[in-house]
């Protein structure tokens, strides 16, 4: 299936490719229009600022990194497939679980749910695997 001239899975790429934008977002907020003295955004160094963060601030940016390391062999995955002619609807579907479960993850690394959390990276682990066969 098509959309935009894209397959579902290329969109895939595509949402998973925004995530850690949304979790870096995520972390920031209701921190941008707080002063820097008050602990606001120091957006002349959010790396050290965000690194200064506890929480769920810091949970959010370490979903964030872990995004951003998920992606290459998702985008592997992907687009091997494509180029091995797999079965568009198997690769589409398993590319669209595998951003509802990257979404899961980020949520429940917010949320600190570690163990489920493991669990659910693990699964999207397997499911680019999977893509990789198909």
């Amino acid at each position: 299936m098509k959309l935009a001239g894209l397959t579902v899975a290329y969109w895939a790429v595509l949402v998973a490719a925004l995530l850690p934008i949304g979790c870096a977002w995520l972390a920031k907020s209701g921190q941008m229009t707080r002063p820097r003295r008050e602990g606001g955004l120091d957006n002349q160094h959010p790396r050290e600022w965000l690194a200064r963060q506890t929480d769920w601030r810091a949970r959010a940016n370490a979903a964030q990194a872990n995004s951003f390391e998920a992606l290459p062999l998702f985008i592997g995955a992907v687009i091997i497939a494509h180029q091995l002619g797999a079965s568009q609807v198997r690769v589409d579907v398993l590319a669209f679980l595998f951003v509802v479960l990257r979404v899961l993850y980020i949520m429940m690394y917010v949320a600190n749910m570690a163990n489920a959390r493991s669990l659910v990276w693990a699964a999207a682990l397997l499911v680019n695997i999977a893509i990789l066969f198909v």
